[in-house]
């Protein structure tokens, strides 16, 4: 949706409302993404823990990263983006070029503050916004002088190794962020469809707004085992089937390093 305008009344004047520039989003969902292991009977007896639910939370956990990179995936296509709604003044989407931003710590906290500006240039609000790094780039932060420093009104510790906010973004740190060229149409891409394909390399981080992409479930996370006598052993899967979208360019920004 565009933004609205003011305008003054004339006294006598007729107010018949103004047009709101709208523009829809289609979000296709991708295949059914499932997660699947086979558990005989005679390894679950020889086994001296409970395997069900250790594997039942492996299989969750590998869904969970599978959806935290198409996420990030689609905030990188959303900063590569046009305006969705041509004449509103929303912005196209940021990518800003720092060179040392993956081994400098006060090179890339420069570009984190270029990022905050590029959104507040775009009318995002404050709150929501996240700053997605490798544990690598997040513990240089972590190290800097200017932001740990309490002179500096640095709000991280050394100690604990956390550095949470900079320049009002929150700071996350993922090994899932995508540094590679993503095509075809694997797991990673998305499937048939290739929905998350982009070329992520020299990406060093993304700082997005929540409102930055949209995801829409046909299946949500569901875990689903049956016995076959046949076999001897329980086959248990773990599933979904929903889709990622960019919804506001402006509000995603890629530092990259060329």
């Amino acid at each position: 949706m565009g933004r609205s305008s003011a305008a003054y009344h004339t006294p006598g004047n007729e107010i018949t409302g103004t047009a709101l520039n709208h523009a829809e989003k289609v979000i296709t969902i991708n295949d059914l993404l499932i997660s699947n292991h086979f558990i005989a009977n005679i390894q679950e007896a020889k086994n001296h823990y409970d395997v069900r639910s250790v594997y039942s939370s492996e299989m969750g956990r590998a869904l969970a990263f599978q959806m935290d990179k198409h996420v990030l995936q689609t905030m990188l296509q959303a900063a590569a983006g046009t305006a969705n709604v041509g004449d509103s003044g929303y912005e196209a989407g940021t990518i800003i070029t720092d060179a040392d931003a993956n081994t400098n710590a006060a090179s890339l906290i420069t570009s984190i503050f270029d990022a905050a500006e590029a959104l507040d240039d775009g009318y995002v609000p404050s709150e929501g916004r996240f700053c997605y790094l490798k544990p690598e780039q997040y513990y240089l932060l972590a190290n800097a002088t200017n932001a740990v420093n309490v002179d500096f009104s640095g709000r991280g510790s050394i100690a604990e190794g956390t550095i949470p906010q900079l320049a009002g973004i929150n700071l996350i740190k993922t090994p899932h962020l995508p540094t590679g060229n993503i095509t075809g149409t694997g797991v990673d891409a998305g499937g048939a469809g290739g929905a998350q394909v982009i070329n992520a390399s020299n990406t060093v981080a993304i700082i997005a707004h929540t409102s930055a992409v949209g995801t829409v479930k046909l299946m949500d996370l569901a875990v689903e085992s049956e016995y076959d006598i046949r076999r001897q052993g329980t086959l248990m899967v773990a599933k979904y089937a929903m889709g990622h979208g960019a919804l506001r360019p402006e509000a995603a920004v890629q530092i990259q390093t060329a």
